[in-house]
C-alpha cells in the first residue's frame, strides 16, 4: 500500500492525463474534411487581394512610389518629417532589397486592414456586454502569449504552404492590441458625456458613431499601430512557411551563413518599422493637438 502510495506520488497516473493533443488532432481533421471548400473559397479571396495590392505596388517605379509617400505622408505629419521617412524607403531600394520589401510591406497592409476591420467591431462589443468582454479576454490572452510558431502548424495543415497561411497566422498575431485598446478606449469615454448625450435622446448606436468612437480614436489608433508592429515581427516567421519579402532574405541569409544578406533583409526590416511607426505616432499625436485645441 505504501509502495502504491509512493509511486502514485512520484508518478502522475497515465489514465488521468488530458488527451488535449489528440482532441486538438481530431478537430483539426474535422476542419480539413468538413471545411474543404469553404477553405478553398477564402483562399483564393485572399490571395487575389493579397496578390493585388503587392502588384500594385511593385507597379509603380520606385520613384513615384516614394513620391507618392512623400505627398501623402507631408499632408499628414508634416514636410521634414516626411522627408526623413521618404529616405528610408530610398535607402530600402539603394540596398536592392525594394521588390521584397513591397511584397512586406503589402502583407502588412492586407494583414492590418483585416485586423482593424475584425477588431474594431470585436472591441466595441466586448465594451457593451460583460459576458463578450469576460469570453474574449482569454482567447486574447491565448493568442498573445502562444508561441508564434504554433500559429503555423493549423495554418499550413490547412491552407498548405503559401502565402495565405502565413498572412492568418499574422493576423491571429497581430490582431489583439486593436481589439483590446478599442474595447479600452470605449470604456474609458467620459460617464458624463456618455449620459449627456443619452439624455438628450441619442440612441446606443448614434452615442457610439458621434460620441464614444471619436474621443476613443487615440486608443484606437495605438492599437492599430502596435498591430502594425506585431505584424511586421511576424515577416521572418511567416516566410517560413512561403510568405516571401524580406523575411526570406534573412532566412536564406541564415541557411547559407551569408551574414551580409541576413544584415540587409533586417535593416530593411526595421526601417520599414520605423517608417509606419513614426507616421502612425505622428499622426496620433497631431489629432491629439487638434482636439485639445
Amino acid at each position: 500500500m505504501r509502495e502504491a502510495l509512493m509511486n502514485f506520488l512520484l508518478e502522475y497516473p497515465d489514465d488521468w492525463q488530458i488527451p488535449l493533443a489528440a482532441w486538438i488532432d481530431s478537430i483539426t481533421d474535422w476542419l480539413i474534411a468538413e471545411g474543404g471548400p469553404i477553405w478553398d473559397a477564402l483562399s483564393s479571396v485572399l490571395l487575389v487581394v493579397v496578390v493585388r495590392a503587392e502588384r500594385l505596388l511593385l507597379w509603380l517605379p520606385w520613384s513615384v512610389m516614394i513620391l507618392i509617400f512623400f505627398l501623402l505622408a507631408a499632408s499628414v505629419v508634416g514636410r521634414r518629417l516626411a522627408a526623413g521617412l521618404s529616405a528610408g524607403f530610398v535607402v530600402i531600394a539603394a540596398l536592392g532589397m525594394w521588390e521584397p520589401a513591397m511584397a512586406t510591406l503589402a502583407m502588412v497592409l492586407v494583414a492590418t486592414a483585416m485586423s482593424v476591420l475584425i477588431g474594431i467591431p470585436v472591441g466595441i462589443l466586448m465594451s457593451r456586454y460583460k459576458l463578450v468582454n469576460r469570453s474574449i479576454r482569454p482567447v486574447l490572452d491565448l493568442m498573445q502569449t502562444l508561441p508564434s510558431f504554433v500559429y503555423l502548424i493549423p495554418a499550413v495543415m490547412i491552407f498548405s504552404i503559401g502565402r495565405i497561411p502565413a498572412l492568418l497566422a499574422t493576423l491571429v498575431y497581430a490582431v489583439p492590441p486593436v481589439i483590446r485598446l478599442t474595447n479600452l478606449g470605449i470604456r474609458q469615454t467620459a460617464p458624463d458625456v456618455v449620459e449627456a448625450s443619452r439624455s438628450m435622446g441619442s440612441t446606443y448606436m448614434q452615442t457610439l458613431l458621434k460620441i464614444q468612437l471619436p474621443l476613443a480614436l487615440p486608443s484606437i489608433m495605438a492599437g492599430v499601430n502596435q498591430t502594425v508592429m506585431m505584424a511586421l515581427a511576424m515577416v521572418v516567421i511567416a516566410s517560413m512557411i512561403g510568405a516571401g519579402g524580406l523575411g526570406v532574405e534573412v532566412l536564406r541569409g541564415i541557411g547559407r551563413l551569408e551574414v551580409g544578406r541576413g544584415f540587409v533583409g533586417g535593416i530593411c526590416i526595421v526601417l520599414l518599422a520605423v517608417i509606419i511607426d513614426r507616421l502612425t505616432q505622428q499622426a496620433m499625436e497631431l489629432r491629439g493637438e487638434s482636439h485639445g485645441s
